[in-house]
């Protein structure tokens, strides 16, 4: 089965949760700059999120670029992470109209755990699809930038219950590490044509 069409409603689904996500903003009743003020947690969680999907969007491209088709395990293994990414909006909105609060920052922590979980089992379907000499697996090696992900997002989420912020800081360092383009899969494409 050719990949277009995962590709295709993948991007769509994405699109659609950044459109989510920007929804939750209310317009402020007052016209004064001040008003701004008060959603400023929700701003931030919205950027946090926004650079998180972006990442996936991005790797997810870049994934498939390796691939050369795809078959059943790998489309449900790609609905799998969409629909770990579709909860962002929700657990973002709930984070940034209660970040110091523990659950609202546990749960985004759980979200980003289960979709980094979710993008590992994608990328190990692709694997077995295409085999270990494949371009893909040239290039992933041992994904150590994705096990100290989940590793870190495993530490946010009980830290969320001694101090959010911590966590908060812990959601923003991963997404800092994303920010920096793993070349891994571009090369390796790049190489093989």
């Amino acid at each position: 089965m050719h990949k277009g069409r995962l590709e295709a409603f993948s991007d769509g689904v994405i699109a659609i949760i950044i459109t989510i996500m920007v929804l939750e903003f209310k317009v402020p009743e007052s016209g004064e700059l001040t008003a701004l003020a008060a959603m400023l947690p929700t701003f931030l969680s919205y950027v946090l999120s926004f650079v998180f999907v972006g990442i996936y969007w991005n790797n997810h491209h870049h994934l498939l670029q390796t691939a050369q088709h795809v078959n059943g395990r790998i489309l449900w293994a790609n609905l799998h992470l969409l629909f770990w990414l579709s909860l962002i909006p929700f657990a973002t909105a709930w984070m940034g109209h209660n970040g110091r609060s523990p659950w609202p920052v546990a749960i985004y922590g759980i979200d980003l755990l289960l979709s980094g979980v979710a993008y590992y089992v994608l990328s190990q379907s692709l694997l077995r699809h295409h085999g270990q000499q494949s371009i893909l697996a040239k290039a992933i090696g041992s994904d150590v930038k994705g096990k100290i992900s989940l590793v870190l997002y495993l530490c946010a989420i009980p830290l969320a219950f001694v101090n959010s912020y911590l966590s908060f800081a812990i959601y923003i360092s991963v997404a800092l590490t994303w920010l920096i383009p793993d070349r891994r899969l571009e090369q390796a494409v790049r190489k093989e044509h």
